[in-house]
């Protein structure tokens, strides 16, 4: 209902929801990435109070919250954490609390203290350049302003809850809040408040209340594991027929690998070995392939094939080689070997930028597809949420080793984006609207030139219409240290913008060149499952600094959040200088809907509000994301989807 509890929900769970109890509607997701941590983002309407802005509509504010456990619970302690919310930005519903709970069966007991909103007196503005929680930075005044809270949550059943709490909210007293005026100008009925849950299964929950002696409330929302298929992955399962069997040792390879989601195939047999080259285009994990191939030779090659050589490859690119012998993968496959005794056996070498001797049975020069897209505008001036939804084709020609031609169109059958308000006057990525707009976009057109050398060390170098709004060339040079622990590079652009009326034109009114500069370093935590990423240099509008981005992979389900420190003194917006760019986003694998192994990955990301501060260009095949987890340091973590 209204107080927070020291439960947390279980690492690697979601949930998302809809509220509503008048004059408040809330729209909210939480996410539990790690043990006893959540993050949680909510918007909250006024209902008949209007925001300023044709468009907009009732008032909405956005807000952040979170919670981290202190302690959990034993046989007599109670579980203690701390949530802190709506800590930066305008905080209309700002609080820090420290909350107990404590479970004697069937009842659930909660008791805490809380400032802001809880407390005694509002908290006060902050600018969107700091994160606030007076609970650490004045914690003496935090104390001076908490006002106690508490409830008890009796569930009789897995099915159901009862619940009654305590809330001390001042809603009078609550000035910098749009409700106030309207709704409170007077102490509500009862600081009381009853609710009873109900699950009718295991990932959803439907919540009644009464609240504040004279409103009804309801609460829907689901929840749901992060990476988890909605459908279980199966991929059957080669099966060979008996013509097949007939032909050369070669040709049954080849089409083996073919039809379980490879392509570009060479293959090299010897008396005693066996050289594969292939390319994955089917599995999400590079281990997965190496499984399926292993698999397919095992089944596939007479006895006397003792040595197998795989190397995966991109584009033509050796990514990685793996090599075993085939007595090792008998006795793991009769189980007198575990995968990792039979991992510790083989080897996996990715300084490999050679291509084998292998002839090419499986040459593939052209991909093409069509995939929805889904595009925002959140927090215009003048209107709250704008999308256009639609699709988007590509396709990509490789003419050699490489090389990628590309181009890629999107139309959008459904499109409400539109702003009568004028680009800042340092639009670098502000004006993106202008483009969006559009219900047909050229989204890229270029040439993408990838070379590996020795030491693994990558570069790239593309031209062309690099993405929506901008054109020029784009250049990168990267490599992997420390088993790839850490990846280094270098990357730069000079691009001019692209003319939003016409698809192949460059803006005639605006002939700037703008150039970048970086130095790029990611480190890799495969133990966690996460990576840190930091670009510093010179962005788009001329600042220089450092942009972080913080990924957690979780099955394949990637979160990441960005936050930016650049220098923005150059800047002559108010709105952009001192400002930190920011925001948060997914990376969502189709595995988790197709009911099979694939590759294709869809990316969502939103921002308080799209600025100029802290700008790239959009990279085609950045190298970081082409090297990927194809490193030595990802080996052993993804050992087991090999299997």
């Amino acid at each position: 209902m209204e107080i927070p509890t020291a439960r947390v929900m279980k690492e690697n769970t979601y949930r998302v929801g809809a509220a509503q109890v008048r004059p408040y509607r809330y729209y909210y997701l939480w996410l539990s990435p790690f043990k006893g941590f959540e993050i949680g983002g909510k918007i909250t309407e006024i209902i008949d109070v209007p925001a300023l802005g044709s468009g907009y509509g009732n008032y909405k504010d956005k807000s952040t919250d979170l919670k981290y456990s202190l302690l959990d619970e034993g046989m007599y302690a109670p579980a203690i954490a701390i949530a802190i919310n709506d800590f930066q930005g305008n905080r209309l519903y700002a609080s820090q609390s420290i909350v107990m709970s404590k479970q004697i069966y069937p009842f659930d007991f909660t008791i805490g203290m809380g400032n802001g909103r809880f407390g005694k007196t509002p908290l006060p503005t902050a600018d969107d350049t700091s994160f606030q929680a007076e609970i650490f930075s004045n914690p003496r005044n935090w104390f001076r302003d908490a006002q106690l809270f508490g409830g008890i949550q009796f569930s009789p059943s897995d099915k159901y809850s009862f619940m009654v709490e305590y809330s001390p909210i001042h809603y009078e007293r609550q000035i910098q809040d749009p409700a106030q005026p309207k709704y409170f100008l007077s102490p509500v009925s009862s600081p009381f408040n009853f609710g009873f849950r109900w699950k009718p299964f295991t990932w959803g929950e439907i919540d009644i209340s009464y609240q504040r002696g004279n409103e009804i409330g309801i609460s829907l929302s689901t929840v749901f594991n992060m990476g988890k298929p909605f459908i279980p992955i199966y991929d059957a399962p080669y099966n060979e027929r008996k013509d097949d069997k007939l032909n050369p040792l070669e040709a049954r390879l080849e089409k083996a690998l073919r039809e379980s989601g490879f392509r570009n195939i060479g293959i090299n047999v010897e008396w005693d070995k066996v050289s594969i080259e292939a390319e994955n285009m089917k599995y999400y994990y590079s281990n997965r392939a190496i499984g399926v191939i292993l698999r397919l030779v095992s089944t596939i090659t007479p006895r006397r094939i003792r040595k197998i050589q795989i190397v995966l490859t991109r584009y033509g690119i050796p990514l990685m080689e793996f090599s075993a012998l085939r007595e090792d993968l008998e006795d793991l496959y009769a189980e007198k070997l575990t995968w990792g005794d039979f991992l510790f056996l083989s080897t996996m070498d990715t300084n490999v930028y050679k291509r084998p001797d292998v002839v090419i049975r499986d040459k593939r020069f052209l991909d093409y597809g069509v995939k929805p897209a889904f595009e925002t505008v959140v927090n215009d001036q003048d209107h709250f949420f704008m999308y256009r939804l639609g699709a988007e084709g590509w396709l990509n020609f490789h003419p050699w080793q490489g090389l990628s031609l590309i181009a890629a169109l999107a139309g959008y059958a459904m499109n409400d984006i539109k702003s009568s308000t004028p680009p800042l006057s340092d639009a670098v990525r502000s004006d993106i609207f202008l483009y969006k707009e559009k219900n047909m976009n050229l989204t890229r057109l270029l040439a993408d030139q990838i070379y590996k050398a020795d030491h693994q060390v990558y570069s790239r170098l593309a031209a062309g219409l690099l993405e929506i709004e901008y054109a020029g060339f784009d250049g990168e040079v990267a490599m992997p240290l420390f088993n790839g622990r850490i990846l280094v590079g270098l990357e730069g652009s000079a691009v001019r913008k692209r003319d939003p009326d016409s698809a192949l034109k460059l803006k005639a009114d605006n002939t700037k060149v703008y150039n970048t500069q970086f130095f790029n370093t990611r480190l890799n935590m495969p133990e966690l499952n996460m990576w840190l990423d930091v670009k510093t240099g010179r962005f788009l509008a001329g600042d220089y600094g450092s942009v972080v981005t913080l990924s957690k992979s979780i099955n394949g389900l990637t979160l990441f959040a960005w936050y930016s420190f650049t220098n923005t003194n150059m800047m002559s917006d108010p709105d952009n200088r001192g400002y930190n760019d920011k925001g948060i986003g997914l990376s969502l694998p189709m595995r988790l809907f197709d009911g099979t192994d694939s590759k294709t990955t869809y990316n969502y990301a939103v921002s308080p509000w799209t600025r100029d501060v802290a700008q790239d260009i959009d990279h085609f095949n950045g190298l970081f994301d082409f090297i990927g987890r194809n490193l030595k340091v990802y080996w052993d973590r993804d050992e087991k989807e090999m299997k």
